[in-house]
């Protein structure tokens, strides 16, 4: 560039803070959990026969909040929270609500009484679900061996996952599920089941791991208090792929890579960066939900006095990591997760994607007869590149950016609506 500056892509998967890198990760989860389902990506085709699951775990309920929910029959928004008698929580506050809210009404995910909800368990949840997830993957890969045994065979479970923050500001996951055969003397093939084990056995044995995961987290500092982590009574387990009317491998990949994108977005928390003491106590506001929430993964993540050692460093492996999450409300692990054996990796459809570049590059010099003796032999060293910052020189140039990227958002949108019609007819 004029001003010494080369611009190179940011990276960042969040469609808040980036929409072209985030366009660009969308498109590489699509991939990553379709391939998966259907195969492609060095995933055999035999994949798409495979009995599947899309499963949603959510959090327990940690009080009542304002919700929104749609009428099945008629296609209406229902009363929030609409009860026959009226009754009034500890603290004299009702605990009804008749209002039918719209979808960006800013009381959705809000507690109906703030003191009566438990921001502790709320946030310690968030800092555990990780762990959680894996407890109840080890729970199905044990329920697996009674079915595996009757059959005379080896299963195993490979997953595609992702995490969504809901409106009150607790994580749940959506994952795709694959049943897979093993062969001892082939350890890394992807076999199928028999044809007699179906998705709807698989759906059974993931809502019976899913109910029966829980623990306790450790005994947090002097008072040794606990909290319960398991998984909330909102679970939704379907096959896919398994006839007529039924979810669609490309509708779940889809759904996946679309929130492979977001963060804290629908909590309403603005931040995104981690937070030190001054920010913390910025949004440390006692009189609202999001408030206390950062308050008490700030106060609960804060490591005690008199500890040694070895009891600092457990400290910061349990509750320690809360203040680190701070501005993700606890939350420390990754928006899209996978299990090795499901399918490739971002880092191979990132490989591939500049192999395409640089071979586009090389045929177009071919082509036009501008091709050099040390393209594929050697390495032309011309200038050392060192970071010079983050952002944009001028508002200008981000304005530039921001309009051509959203030109060629439009234009493969538009290429692909063009390609579906003329597909259907």
């Amino acid at each position: 560039m004029p001003d010494g500056v080369l611009y190179v892509p940011c990276g960042d998967r969040r469609a808040s803070v980036c929409p072209p890198c985030a366009e660009t990760y969308r498109a590489d989860t699509y991939h990553l959990i379709r391939a998966g389902i259907v195969g492609g990506k060095g995933i055999p085709a035999s994949v798409s026969g495979h009995p599947a699951v899309f499963a949603t775990f959510t959090a327990p309920s940690f009080g009542p909040v304002h919700s929104r929910s749609i009428n099945a029959r008629n296609g209406k928004v229902r009363p929030c929270r609409m009860r026959r008698t009226l009754t009034r929580c500890p603290h004299g506050r009702l605990l009804t609500c008749t209002a039918r809210h719209p979808e960006d009404a800013p009381a959705l995910g809000r507690p109906l009484c703030l003191d009566c909800y438990d921001h502790a368990h709320h946030v310690v949840w968030n800092g555990w679900a990780g762990e959680l997830w894996r407890r109840t993957t080890i729970t199905l890969t044990r329920a697996l061996r009674t079915l595996a045994k009757a059959h005379g065979i080896t299963l195993r479970v490979s997953y595609g996952k992702v995490a969504e923050y809901q409106r009150r500001g607790v994580v749940h996951f959506h994952a795709l599920i694959r049943l897979d055969a093993l062969d001892p003397d082939q350890p890394d093939a992807i076999l199928a089941p028999p044809a007699d084990i179906t998705a709807q056995d698989l759906a059974e044995l993931v809502a019976g791991s899913a109910t029966s995961t829980g623990f306790r987290t450790p005994g947090y500092a002097d008072t040794g208090h606990t909290w319960p982590i398991t998984w909330g009574p909102q679970l939704d387990v379907r096959p896919v792929n398994a006839g007529p009317g039924q979810i669609t491998s490309e509708a779940v990949a889809a759904y996946l890579a679309k929130y492979a994108t977001k963060a804290t977005e629908p909590t309403g928390l603005p931040i995104t960066a981690r937070m030190n003491a001054e920010t913390a106590e910025h949004y440390a506001d006692p009189d609202t939900h999001l408030g206390r929430l950062v308050a008490y993964a700030w106060q609960l993540g804060t490591t005690p006095t008199g500890l040694t050692e070895d009891e600092e460093q457990d400290w910061n492996a349990d509750y320690g990591r809360l203040r680190r999450w701070t501005h993700m409300l606890g939350f420390g692990g990754h928006f899209a997760t996978k299990s090795r054996r499901y399918s490739t990796t971002h880092k191979a459809i990132r490989a591939q994607r500049r192999d395409h570049h640089r071979t586009s590059r090389s045929d177009w010099r071919n082509r036009h007869g501008l091709a050099h003796a040390h393209d594929d032999e050697t390495t032309l060293i011309v200038c050392d590149l060192t970071l010079a910052g983050i952002g944009w020189n001028t508002t200008g140039d981000a304005q530039l950016a921001a309009d051509a990227a959203a030109r060629a958002r439009e234009h493969r949108q538009l290429a692909k609506q063009e390609h579906a019609t003329a597909r259907l007819a």
